[in-house]
């Protein structure tokens, strides 16, 4: 039989149709997002806003009634220490009856009762401060030996630096208690005496800056009216209120990163303290939810945040974890371990997959995740260093089906 030119052409027009319809309907890669597993340092942290504060204020209020002076300074003022902030002119008269002396002698036996209080703390944070620098010379020993991690030296130098700051708060608390025995022991002086025209000064019980002044002009006051509020602003602490499942984490001697204060650094911190007792706060969408508020220390050097004042809004964020050398994988490859078809995961409740990128092919493999932040997660199998894995995997992705990174 004889083929003409006319039917070969017709069959290979077939064959093209034919391998071009294959082509058109085969399945196409699915362009994916493509990232890498690194090696290195993984840090977990709660990250809440927060505001400063002074460790210690002292109110200077009039001990007896009388007539004040016009108060010349004014708020951030700066005053040393038994400096006269006030002067006052007492009311004799009504001074003169037993009652009022009764209350004067009583208030003079219970600020000598508070200055012994504060002579036993100060002595307690002196012990607490011998005690604690021994540690550190113990650690700092042991480190050179390498019996000790880094991470307990320095745990253990913040504990130091923490029982010294106890202490300064503890040295000004007993030096304000002896500026309240001296007033009221003066008040009470003045009054039996009943001298006439004699001025009453009050004096700073610490040097520091005038937060606030509560009278200014000349006017008669009672006992007890507040006059000026005093503090040192180089003693600063941030308080942030963490949720109780948060604050759990945050361990004294956690480190702190303080950012978005306002400053062109961010500042080193540690956790002071957490307070024992929590407290209901209603959440901006109206959701009741229980606080706890979480003391922090500045580590940075004082020049890099004297700008800072009382009251000022930070954020911080306090690292709860931190380990290096270990298997990061981009949080947004990870996603819940499939199920097996009976509404169950394939592995253990709340296993994570992630799908590799092996030879133009999505490969289905579970994870096992130690610990994840924003941004990466912590994997102790199922991942190794500079393999590619798919970040946020489209629907259409299977095991098996072939992919194309859009880099390509």
């Amino acid at each position: 039989m004889k083929i003409t030119r006319s039917r070969i052409a017709l069959g290979l027009g077939v064959v093209v149709a034919v391998a071009a319809l294959a082509w058109a309907f085969a399945p196409r890669p699915i362009e994916v997002e493509v990232a890498h597993v690194t090696q290195g340092h993984f840090e977990s942290a709660v990250e809440e806003d927060g505001k400063t504060r002074l460790r210690d204020r002292y109110i200077v209020a009039s001990p007896l009634s009388g007539v004040l002076s016009r108060v010349t300074l004014r708020e951030g003022d700066a005053v040393e220490a038994d400096a006269v902030v006030a002067t006052l002119q007492p009311v004799l008269p009504p001074l003169q009856d037993q009652r009022t002396l009764r209350e004067l002698r009583a208030r003079l036996a219970m600020s000598r009762a508070v200055a012994d209080r504060a002579q036993a703390l100060a002595g307690a944070a002196e012990i607490e401060l011998a005690r604690t620098r021994n540690e550190l010379k113990r650690s700092e020993e042991l480190a050179r030996g390498g019996f000790i991690s880094e991470y307990k030296l320095d745990n253990d130098a913040l504990v130091a630096q923490t029982a010294q700051k106890n202490l300064d708060s503890a040295a000004n608390a007993r030096r304000a208690a002896n500026y309240e025995v001296e007033q009221a022991l003066a008040a009470l002086t003045a009054v039996e005496r009943g001298t006439p025209g004699a001025a009453f000064v009050l004096r700073s019980p610490v040097a520091g800056r005038v937060l606030r002044v509560a009278q200014t002009s000349e006017t008669p006051l009672a006992a007890g009216t507040p006059l000026l509020e005093i503090g040192d602003t180089r003693q600063l602490e941030i308080v942030a209120e963490l949720l109780t499942t948060e604050a759990l984490q945050a361990q004294p001697g956690a480190p702190v990163v303080i950012d978005r204060w306002g400053g062109p650094r961010v500042l080193a911190g540690h956790v002071r303290a957490v307070e024992p007792g929590a407290f209901t706060k209603v959440s901006a969408l109206g959701v009741e939810e229980q606080r706890v508020r979480v003391l922090i220390d500045i580590d940075s050097p004082r020049e890099q945040w004297q700008a800072l004042g009382d009251g000022y809004r930070v954020t911080v964020r306090i690292v709860t974890r931190a380990v290096d050398n270990v298997t990061l994988v981009p949080a947004s490859a990870l996603f819940p371990l499939p199920g097996n078809g009976k509404g169950e995961s394939a592995e253990v409740p709340g296993a994570m997959a992630m799908f590799a990128l092996e030879q133009g092919r999505a490969r289905l493999r579970p994870v096992e995740v130690a610990a994840r932040n924003s941004s990466a997660a912590w994997v102790r199998n199922g991942a190794r260093a500079g393999e590619a894995v798919i970040v946020y995997a489209p629907a259409s992705v299977r095991d098996g089906v072939r992919v194309r990174s859009r880099t390509e």
